[in-house]
């Protein structure tokens, strides 16, 4: 990390901590991993939004990306990734990949990362970006990410940065049993809830409401009327 930032970072991760106390009452994690923390302030995400948009990079807010698509606040980057639980030899898929930065915060916590992106120039700049940032570990791809990525399941985590009217019956398929997904449900302009689905021994689902939040549509397939 850019020593010149280094204040910028340490602010940021004291607003994600106060956050996560004030909200731990409906989230259940008052404390966030050590781990997902470390991996935030690693991960340049001045590198990841827009050069119009680097001077709010550090901010804890979203941020526009092009293509009517935004970069997620970081306390619910470092949220959804606490939620999943990630482990050093883990294969993860992310459901719509934007700029990259989810993937690469993933990246510094599992094995392997698969991710999925609609828009094909962003499907593109995130590959480039994260090559040239070194995250070999992580594996872009262009398509419908609702269909999940069924060359390499089954995954011990799915991510999807993107609301969902329901939970998509294929990323449930794709999902390793006793796996964790954590994704927005609902329809733009009205109420969505980042939910954590668990899949148990007997391929049955818990299902638990964590916090109302605001993402962009779920496009493709999975973000249709059920």
């Amino acid at each position: 990390m850019d020593p010149s930032r280094r204040a910028e970072v340490a602010r940021l991760l004291g607003e994600i901590r106060a956050e996560a106390r004030l909200t731990g009452h409906l989230t259940g994690r008052p404390e966030l991993s050590p781990r997902v923390l470390d991996a935030l302030a690693k991960v340049p995400r001045h590198l990841f939004v827009p050069r119009e948009q680097v001077a709010f990079a550090w901010r804890n807010g979203p941020l526009p990306i092009g293509h009517g698509q935004t970069i997620s606040q970081p306390f619910i980057v470092a949220l959804m990734t606490d939620l999943l639980e990630p482990e050093e030899e883990q294969v993860v898929l992310e459901v719509g990949t934007g700029s990259g930065y989810q993937a690469a915060v993933l990246a510094h916590l599992v094995r392997e990362v698969y991710t999925v992106e609609i828009v094909p120039e962003l499907a593109r700049s995130a590959a480039h970006r994260l090559a040239e940032l070194g995250y070999h570990n992580v594996h872009v791809r262009h398509g419908d990410g609702s269909r999940g990525w069924p060359e390499h399941a089954p995954y011990d985590g799915i991510l999807v940065a993107a609301a969902a009217p329901r939970i998509p019956p294929a990323l449930v398929e794709q999902l390793k049993v006793g796996g964790r997904m954590v994704l927005p449900i609902g329809r733009p302009w009205s109420r969505q809830v980042l939910t954590l689905v668990r899949k148990g021994q007997d391929g049955s689902l818990d299902v638990r409401e964590v916090l109302d939040v605001a993402f962009v549509p779920l496009t493709g397939e999975g973000g249709r009327r059920p």
